[in-house]
């Protein structure tokens, strides 16, 4: 009993963490790079970052292609249903997206099932601009994302800047300000 007690802390304890440890110390910022091979180590497209360079699903079902960003101002916005942080973040997103049409915003949604996820898009008022249901998780690998929330500000020249954590909406705007005008 006391064992099963400590391990399920532990797993409460986990899973709070990796939902907001950042938020507690404020957003860390990791500058990516352009790539010139697949995982599989084929040759890519040297004009279109390796980060863009995915297929994914919509929570809706629809086919999107990550090289459609590419040339374009793009946030990408990594969450988690379950995650209290994202919860609490989404209408900040949605406000600071809907103000800024000039940039591509996209959710990734991950460590959920598909029904969840629709479901936290329609609960928290996101559904305003494209979210995907990353459920095998390849489009947060391909960023380098471990645990939400997480932003990748991405240029139309192409250079792309992930931050950890949670980001005001004040300094969220500034960032999407900043990449509109590059």
């Amino acid at each position: 009993m006391t064992a099963r007690l400590v391990a399920s802390l532990a797993v409460i304890a986990a899973v709070g963490a990796g939902c907001s440890a950042q938020s507690a110390t404020g957003p860390t910022a990791v500058t990516a790079s352009r790539a010139g091979t697949t995982a599989g180590g084929s040759a890519t497209d040297p004009s279109i970052p390796a980060q863009l360079q995915f297929s994914a699903v919509t929570v809706d079902g629809k086919s999107f292609s990550g090289r459609s960003l590419a040339g374009k101002p793009a946030v990408l916005w990594f969450w988690a249903p379950w995650c209290s942080v994202c919860q609490g973040e989404a209408p900040m997103v949605a406000r600071v997206a809907a103000a800024n049409p000039a940039v591509t915003f996209i959710g990734v949604g991950a460590l959920g099932a598909p029904a969840q996820m629709s479901a936290f898009v329609t609960k928290f008022g996101v559904q305003g601009f494209t979210q995907l249901a990353d459920t095998d998780e390849v489009v947060w690998g391909k960023f380098g994302v471990t645990q939400q929330p997480a932003f990748a500000f991405i240029t139309p020249g192409g250079g792309i800047d992930l931050v950890h954590g949670t980001v005001p909406e004040d300094l969220l705007s500034q960032r999407v300000s900043g990449i509109s005008r590059s």
